[in-house]
């Protein structure tokens, strides 16, 4: 949304049947850009909830609608209860005409003054009756807020007491949205239970509460330990809101898993210190010659003139330029999320504060059974979980892992070892270790010492040893790759310095990749191409060879069956007669663009930006007809090596949706019936009705447990429709 001069249209409201529903538009992994359906519009996520003070408005309401666009503010119902004045404009003429806004307003209520000045006075129920009396978009219960320093069995209490609160909350909301919040303290299994009972009851958004104490005192590892614990607990169709964020620097991280709404009145409270919010930290204007970033609030002015300004001047001023940096680095997160870089932005943003360093290294580093030395010699080292929480932390970033969409378009930018650990590598990484057999016995060759596009270097070379029993893999900075792969996303798109690929291969390493891949006890040879000069004499020399003539068609099937194998979940005999009696249709670069079956049929196409397949509607045909599994009936979710060789996976959908998806028409959530287990976003699927005949084929948005909870949004783009 643009920021303007001017008046701004007022929202429709959403229809009756969508109130309180949220879908996925994009998504990067468990980031992801959603749509909140209210009475006062709908709100696009993620996106920051200003908090309005209805006793002072440093920003108007209504010009955070007019000037930003801001779609949703929250403030708090208890300050208005407790003013008679606020209370009775707010119960005659609502909320949204006592702060003059024409959006989605949410109300707090009361638990974080509870929290600064001890216990409020208004009851569990009333609050929220008066919540829904006042017009509130989404009301929130009176929960029980957790301090960091409280003991296990206080905080076991409270999480207990508010889920007791939950249900005459909920009753007393009525047809009004109302926040379940989830609180924990700084215990994983207690947010983990707090999430799973919260999620058991009606409610339409899930804010994280208690988290304020922690992020003051920066403490962030400690904040991606609560959301991991919280977010992959908690339902996946419910928004999930980060009570008192509002620091942009926390936003990549924090939206990277799963994050989707932010509140603060941080844009006010620094301003009224002199402090200014930027991506990578704070700075003072008492400090700075130059502006770190410009924002149009300050385009005008000097800091030196700020600094000249009476105290309200210069915080009306600053305040608008907080709010105008976050709202910036909130659209620069939204976009990462639409180019599937959301992870990379986290991970530079990083860099920049080490609070927030040591939290991301926790993130992406294994566990140690090893306890800590009193030397630390480096910050991966130091990053290492020791305690006996480190099992649930790996279950917890399996569930990041499993919803990464691979292959990808794009370049693979280097970021140092921080790039091995990209949640998306590291889901390339499983699906190749599961999936992909080696199909000879020979020995081992490994190409190395130059980047991709290698047909273009070593084509030919491979052409003329394809046929022998070499298994032919290539050396690449994230890890080694069967030559069949040789254009697959990542490994082939990694965007580095030359020394990065002339690295001398490391034995060991290369050893355990091949006993990760199932080859052991054999010779491995190691072929540098950063030279191609006499390259084919050296290699055949290297191989003990003599000069063989080129097989380019036993190549390109190869390369087929081990992409069928890696990205369709095939068996290596499946995927053989699949392409037994196949031709090819190359590109002008040398690449398989189009597969024919032998009557000419196109059944197979390779997707040139990333290496991966797009299939046909008779390719689906064939494919179908050779599944052997029984016809799915539930939303079970698993590790891909349960089912490996098993095949694309099934989609069913109801006889309502039948018609249309045979039309072409994506499948909608809400006529999902059942899906297969390994079934993960952005993986072709086969869409079937309930006895298995086959309506279409597409790419799944969703994983097994969203299918499960979704009712509006897209749950399956569909390709190509079978009529």
């Amino acid at each position: 949304m643009k920021w303007q001069t001017g008046t701004r249209k007022n929202p429709k409201p959403c229809r009756d049947k969508d109130t309180g529903k949220f879908e996925i538009t994009a998504r990067d992994g468990q980031a992801r850009l959603g749509k909140i359906h209210t009475k006062h519009g709908v709100v696009e996520t993620p996106c920051l909830l200003p908090v309005i003070n209805p006793n002072i408005r440093t920003i108007e309401p209504r010009e955070m609608w007019d000037k930003y666009g801001i779609q949703a503010l929250i403030t708090n119902s208890y300050v208005i209860w407790k003013h008679d004045k606020l209370k009775n404009v707010a119960k005659s003429d609502g909320v949204h005409s006592l702060l003059d806004y024409p959006g989605m307003i949410m109300t707090d209520s009361g638990t974080f003054q509870s929290y600064v000045y001890g216990d409020v006075e208004v009851g569990v129920e009333e609050i929220v009756r008066f919540q829904e009396e006042i017009g509130v978009d989404v009301a929130t219960m009176l929960d029980i807020f957790t301090r960091p320093d409280m003991t296990y069995s206080q905080v076991d209490n409270a999480v207990n007491e508010t889920v007791i609160r939950s249900q005459p909350s909920i009753l007393a909301a009525g047809k009004v949205m109302i926040n379940g919040p989830i609180q924990g303290g700084v215990f994983p299994d207690l947010r983990a239970k707090s999430a799973r009972e919260m999620s058991k009851l009606d409610f339409n958004i899930h804010p994280i509460g208690g988290i304020v104490p922690i992020m003051e005192k920066q403490r962030y590892t400690q904040l991606a330990k609560i959301m991991l614990a919280c977010k992959s607990n908690l339902s996946p169709n419910r928004p999930v809101h980060m009570f008192g964020c509002g620091h942009p620097m926390l936003f990549p991280m924090l939206i990277a898993m799963g994050a989707d709404l932010f509140d603060s009145a941080a844009y006010v409270l620094f301003a009224r210190d002199g402090r200014l919010l930027t991506p990578w930290g704070t700075e003072r204007i008492s400090e700075i010659e130059e502006w770190p970033v410009i924002m149009p609030a300050i385009s005008h002015y000097s800091p030196e003139e700020v600094r000249a300004m009476n105290k309200e001047e210069r915080t009306n001023l600053l305040s608008r330029y907080n709010l105008e940096v976050t709202l910036q680095e909130l659209s620069r997160c939204r976009q990462a999320v639409r180019d599937g870089t959301i992870w990379r932005l986290a991970e530079r943003r990083s860099h920049e504060h080490p609070a927030l360093r040591e939290a991301f290294l926790w993130l992406t580093t294994n566990p140690s059974s090893a306890t800590m030395e009193p030397l630390i010699l480096d910050e991966i080292t130091a990053s290492k979980e020791t305690g006996d929480e480190k099992g649930r932390w790996e279950e917890n970033w399996d569930w990041l892992v499993k919803s990464q969409i691979t292959p990808r378009t794009g370049g693979e930018s280097w970021g140092g070892t921080d790039t091995l650990n990209r949640p998306h590598i590291e889901m390339a990484r499983r699906k190749l270790i599961s999936r992909w057999k080696s199909r000879k016995t020979g020995n081992v060759v490994i190409f190395h010492g130059n980047s991709a596009p290698w047909r273009d270097k070593i084509g030919d070379l491979v052409e003329r040893i394809y046929s022998l029993e070499f298994e032919l893999f290539i050396q690449t900075p994230i890890g080694i790759i069967p030559w069949s792969l040789e254009d697959l996303n990542p490994w082939a798109h990694i965007e580095g310095p030359d020394w990065l690929w002339k690295a001398s291969p490391d034995l060991l390493q290369i050893q355990q990749e091949l006993g990760e891949l199932g080859i052991t006890n054999r010779k491995i040879i190691l072929i540098d191409i950063s030279d191609t000069e006499d390259l084919h004499k050296r290699a055949f020399d290297l191989l003990g060879i003599q000069d063989a003539e080129r097989d380019g068609d036993l190549k390109k099937r190869g390369q087929i069956i081990g992409k069928l194998c890696v990205l369709y979940n095939m068996n290596v005999d499946d995927a053989s007669k699949f392409i037994s009696d196949s031709s090819f249709v190359m590109s002008t670069t040398g690449r398989i663009r189009n597969v024919l079956d032998a009557n000419g049929n196109h059944i197979l196409s390779q997707r040139l930006a990333e290496g991966g397949l797009s299939l046909t509607l008779e390719g689906a045909l064939r494919l179908h007809s050779i599944r052997n599994n029984e016809i799915p009936d539930g939303f079970n979710s698993s590790n891909l090596e349960n089912h490996v060789g098993k095949g694309l996976p099934w989609v069913v959908v109801d006889s309502d949706a039948e018609p249309f998806v045979r039309n072409g028409r994506n499948v909608m959530h809400g006529f999902v019936l059942a899906c297969d287990e390994w079934t993960r976003p952005g993986e072709t699927v086969l869409v079937v009705n309930s006895v298995g005949d086959l309506l279409a084929i597409g790419r799944s948005q969703s994983t097994p447990e969203e299918f499960a909870a979704f009712s509006k949004g897209i749950a399956v783009k569909v390709r190509q429709g079978c009529p």
